[in-house]
């Protein structure tokens, strides 16, 4: 989505605060072809995993845990809504929650049923303390600016909710108070006392505006990623979508095929070790994907290049209504675990750069790669060919020399 979506003043001074985690299961084994490194055993996955080095949102492996929630399991979620002297509501609660709540279906699907989005919505409007347009909601909102808001509507409810009994706050505004344009995501800062309401600490917030209304839940979708630890993946600068299209909800929202690429879902835990094809040395594999719409099978084949720095290919084949001319292929993007969020931590690489769109799609949306079609990196000694292809996944074969 444009402009930033997560508070990142106090940034600095909240890096010393986190604990990082390793979150790498047990090594598996992998396919490998014929080579000349065949007598090699097979390289595990935890061994093209990348360490996150720009110590917030980022592709690194190891997602602290004291910044960020846990992907996995359920995570408990109050609703609240919340109006404005300047800004009255007059009507019900129950429109403002139906236009979430498809978000807990889309997370499960996303996450394999391995991550559960429990809403809860309490159905009154809380008044906020101040107008809608004292709160400062413009692109550059302060971290202080946007905890205030947090505060206030946290202050506000605590006489009708228990917030001991949820992991994180959705804050939703009246549909009119424009002034609320944009839905930041709130990440606490653990080197302050910050928010708190019967005797818990509030760590996680989406406070959402007038783009719930434009995007619908796929916005929420979005915005919890960063509470898991996920970057933004669109522009902060030139071109907004440059670097990934439509191909994950943190990059274009509206795109034609947002979902979370295979590489997120290895990050978050929702895909296993043991459904990653790696290659972290010269040599060669095969691997048969499967699309990462769907649970089983292999998700992703790795080729890591460097310490920070890997080669991606995921199998695409949107299911349902979501199925089109954009969304089939092999996906081929690489990830730098050290470039921070909003200036491309991940590119996708276009195969098919001469293509005309299909209506709804744009050409980075169209990037996927196609039986007979190879990608090289001769700086990096990588090569991908696709061998095959059809409506049960992909056939791509690694090499790296």
């Amino acid at each position: 989505m444009p402009g930033l979506s997560v508070s990142l003043s106090r940034l600095r001074r909240c890096v010393a605060a986190l604990t990082l985690a390793s979150c790498l299961a047990a090594p598996t084994t992998v396919n490998a072809a014929s080579s000349p490194s065949a007598h090699r055993p097979p390289s595990p996955a935890a061994a093209c995993a990348l360490p996150g080095k720009t110590g917030w949102t980022d592709e690194g492996h190891d997602t602290g845990r004291v910044q960020f929630q846990p992907a996995t399991g359920t995570r408990r979620v109050l609703t609240l809504f919340v109006d404005f002297s300047d800004a009255e509501a007059t009507g019900s609660t129950e429109e403002y929650a139906a236009q979430l709540a498809p978000v807990a279906d889309w997370m499960r699907t996303a996450g394999y049923g391995r991550t559960r989005l429990a809403l809860t919505s309490l159905h009154r409007w809380i008044r906020m303390p101040a107008a809608s347009d004292s709160y400062g909601f413009e692109r550059g909102l302060t971290f202080e600016a946007h905890e205030k808001y947090v505060r206030d509507a946290i202050t506000a409810a605590d006489p009708y909710a228990d917030f001991s009994r949820y992991d994180m706050v959705y804050v939703v505004p009246l549909r009119t108070a424009s002034a609320i344009s944009f839905s930041p995501t709130y990440l606490y800062d653990p080197t302050t006392s910050g928010v708190t309401a019967d005797g818990t600490r509030i760590k996680w917030a989406v406070t959402f505006g007038q783009d719930l209304w434009r995007w619908g839940p796929k916005v929420a979708a979005h915005e919890t990623g960063h509470t898991f630890g996920l970057p933004d993946l669109y522009s902060f600068t030139g071109p907004t979508h440059q670097y990934v299209g439509g191909w994950d909800v943190m990059g274009n929202i509206a795109g034609p095929t947002p979902q979370y690429l295979g590489w997120h879902s290895w990050k978050l835990g929702w895909t296993r070790d043991a459904q990653v094809t790696c290659l972290a040395a010269p040599g060669r594999r095969t691997a048969r994907l499967t699309p990462v719409e769907r649970r089983h099978g292999t998700k992703i084949a790795v080729l890591r290049t460097s310490e920070t720095t890997a080669y991606v290919a995921e199998s695409r084949r949107a299911e349902g209504n979501d199925r089109d001319a954009c969304s089939v292929g092999v996906l081929i993007y690489k990830v730098n675990s050290a470039t921070p969020t909003g200036e491309g931590p991940v590119q996708v690489m276009n195969g098919n750069p001469a293509a005309t769109p299909p209506t709804g799609c744009t050409g980075l949306d169209l990037a996927a790669y196609r039986p007979g079609q190879t990608f090289t990196d001769p700086d990096s000694g990588v090569r991908i060919d696709v061998l095959a292809g059809d409506g049960r996944g992909d056939v791509v074969r690694l090499g790296m020399s």
